[in-house]
């Protein structure tokens, strides 16, 4: 029987500033101290170029959003909002490609468990062997 391999769907974000937004952030840039460092103004320069840059945008989106890499373009002029966007399209990502923790082999469990023993016969006197393994069996005992 042949192990079938899923396909695993890469999803890109584009965050979306409008030209009214960028011009406010500029503008704060410029007029709190601690954020004259975030401003250029080279970027007043290439803001001239607006409609050109916003063609090319839709230009790279077109050609490169597919089925198995598709674009999600998000509105960014409000943060809270983009990095909700941002989060769910990480999420639903998530949830389509179900990772699992890798599975040991029975060679790499021999080797964890006489590391395990290596470890436990290190613990100094009045020490627990494992404290981990400890707190493990303890789980939910209310702790005083």
């Amino acid at each position: 029987m042949r192990a079938v391999r899923r396909r695993r769907t890469r999803h890109k974000v584009f965050l979306n500033l409008s030209k009214e937004e960028q011009r406010t952030r500029f503008l704060k840039r410029i007029d709190l101290p601690e954020k004259n460092w975030k401003f250029s103004a080279a970027d007043v320069g290439e803001r001239r170029h607006w409609d050109e840059y916003q063609k090319a945008f839709s230009e790279m989106l077109s050609a490169t959003s597919t089925e198995y890499a598709p674009w999600y373009v998000v509105p960014a002029d409000r943060k809270w909002f983009a990095r909700i966007c941002a989060a769910a399209v990480l999420a639903h990502t998530l949830m389509e490609i179900d990772p699992q923790y890798p599975t040991l082999g029975e060679e790499a469990r021999r080797d964890l468990l006489a590391a395990r023993e290596e470890l436990e016969a290190e613990a100094p006197d009045g020490a627990l062997a494992d404290p981990y393994a400890a707190r493990r069996r303890t789980k939910g005992a209310r702790r005083p």
